[in-house]
């Protein structure tokens, strides 16, 4: 009887990559832009000048977020990079004790000691490098630092993020912009939580708590700040 293919597994870590720099990049815009139009909001009634605030605040953090992500990504590509090259050197230097390594590297996981000194000869004799690579640093196709991919996802992701909150102030009433701001940017969070959630394979719930939780409190503290200068002003 011959057994059917099964097709190929789709594994959710495939998406850490492009995933943690897309949620980060969105909920900050939804939140920093958000926040940032509730305390202008709440200092001055002038629509124009909230406006000109959320504006200011979107391009300013879709440039920040994508220097930044691309900045520190980098760091970790280069310290990746930096093993590779030493694993290199002692690949080249001592193949030997390399080999014994690596098979104690699977002694560790549980394979017989003779069997892991034939694997770690049979990998470094496919590929030396990626066996290193992945047995002795955790450095992986899935895992491996992208920064571009990381700045690009981030820097869109904020954009359309910002944008949420940003179309409140155009048409919402001015006098209940603040509210209807808040309300909307908390909605905007929990879908984003789910959304993340649910391309993650985590608990929805939990996910959507903890975001709406954490953008409540920056538009409180933001809108008690902007009340406070307004009334000094």
């Amino acid at each position: 009887m011959i057994r059917p293919v099964r097709p190929k597994e789709i594994h959710l870590v495939n998406r850490i990559g492009w995933l943690r720099a897309a949620v980060l990049g969105a909920n900050d815009g939804i939140i920093s832009t958000a926040s940032l139009i509730v305390g202008v909001a709440a200092a001055t009634p002038n629509r124009d000048e909230v406006l000109v605030a959320g504006i200011a605040g979107l391009v300013a953090g879709a440039m920040s977020m994508a220097a930044g992500e691309y900045v520190s990504v980098s760091s970790q590509s280069d310290t990746e990079n930096a093993d590779l090259r030493r694993e290199a050197r002692e690949l080249r230097d001592d193949p030997g004790g390399e080999l014994d390594e690596l098979a104690e590297i699977y002694v560790k996981r549980g394979v017989d000691p003779m069997l892991a000194r034939q694997v770690a000869a049979q990998m470094m004799k496919s590929d030396a490098l990626g066996a290193h690579a992945r047995d002795e640093l955790g450095i992986t196709q899935t895992t491996t630092a992208r920064p571009v991919q990381a700045a690009l996802t981030s820097a869109l992701t904020f954009t359309v993020g910002a944008a949420m909150p940003l179309s409140m102030v155009i048409i919402a009433p001015a006098n209940l912009l603040i509210q209807l701001t808040s309300a909307a940017s908390l909605g905007f969070l929990a879908v984003l939580g789910a959304v993340g959630a649910k391309a993650g394979g985590a608990g929805i719930l939990r996910a959507t708590t903890r975001v709406t939780f954490w953008g409540a409190l920056a538009l409180g503290i933001t809108a008690g700040i902007g009340r406070l200068f307004g009334a000094i002003l």
